[in-house]
């Protein structure tokens, strides 16, 4: 089987460290009836475990020298149709369909994803019709703990995760888990709980995400300067209402708070 070169273009680092496998599929709680789809699944490791506990596994990969060697290595597997393999790129690719998914169109996504590309990703899935159960991710460390942080240091990430779902850290992985090792650490995170109940009004979600984003903008001013440019009514008058101070900046808001001004705009 030809040996195959990571390509830093496209952010591959596998994953080598039987015991972040295992934490990652645990994590996923993967079941005989899942179908799980898994990003970029590189040289299978990680397939590997998944095939041995889900019922399906939809696995999306850009590169295509990679595809042959996974072709290759899972031969079996996807004559049995119990891997199927997809040479695109995750970003352009529709979400799976009744065709490809079990269990009315319900799927799992848990993979190693591409670094540079984590936060399209969260967005992509987080915000679709068809939201998958459940995400487990590995991402750089401080990714995951900007996802899950809490007590006046949110960011437009959190917010934006928090809103669709329940993120929690499983585990730190260290970078020398990896072949070739990343500069940085990486995490496990796992988001649980995906639903649309925050939004079952289409029109507050789009309100929602123009009001994070331009609250966000500039961090180092207070929200109320920052959302002026995007609020008819006079937002002091709101604020009083909800009991937040004038002078609060974006990242001391709470997802509760930004649902509330949200549904005043």
């Amino acid at each position: 089987m030809k040996i195959h070169k990571a390509k830093k273009s496209l952010g591959q680092n596998f994953l080598k460290s039987v015991p972040a496998l295992n934490a990652i599929v645990n994590a996923g709680e993967v079941k005989d009836t899942d179908t799980i789809l898994e990003i970029g699944p590189g040289k299978g490791a990680l397939t590997e475990k998944l095939l041995e506990k889900a019922g399906t596994v939809i696995a999306i990969e850009k590169d295509k020298d990679l595809l042959e060697f996974l072709k290759e290595k899972f031969k079996t597997e996807i004559e049995n149709e119990k891997l199927i393999l997809i040479n695109e790129d995750i970003l352009e690719h529709p979400l799976p369909t009744s065709p490809l998914a079990k269990g009315e169109g319900k799927y799992k996504i848990i993979a190693n994803i591409p670094y540079n590309i984590t936060g399209a990703i969260l967005k992509k899935f987080l915000t679709a019709e068809n939201q998958p159960e459940r995400m487990v991710l590995m991402v750089q460390n401080e990714v995951a703990k900007r996802i899950v942080a809490r007590d006046g240091s949110e960011s437009i990430l959190s917010i934006s995760v928090k809103a669709y779902g329940n993120p929690k850290i499983i585990m730190k992985v260290p970078a020398r888990y990896f072949s070739p090792a990343p500069k940085v650490d990486s995490a496990i995170i796992a988001i649980t709980d995906i639903n649309r109940d925050n939004f079952k009004d289409k029109k507050l979600e789009d309100i929602f995400w123009t009001l994070v984003k331009t609250g966000f903008a500039h961090k180092r001013k207070i929200l109320l300067s920052n959302l002026k440019e995007i609020a008819r009514q006079d937002l002091t008058i709101i604020f009083k209402s909800l009991n937040i101070s004038e002078k609060v900046r974006a990242e001391e808001l709470d997802l509760k708070d930004w649902l509330e001004i949200a549904k005043k705009l």
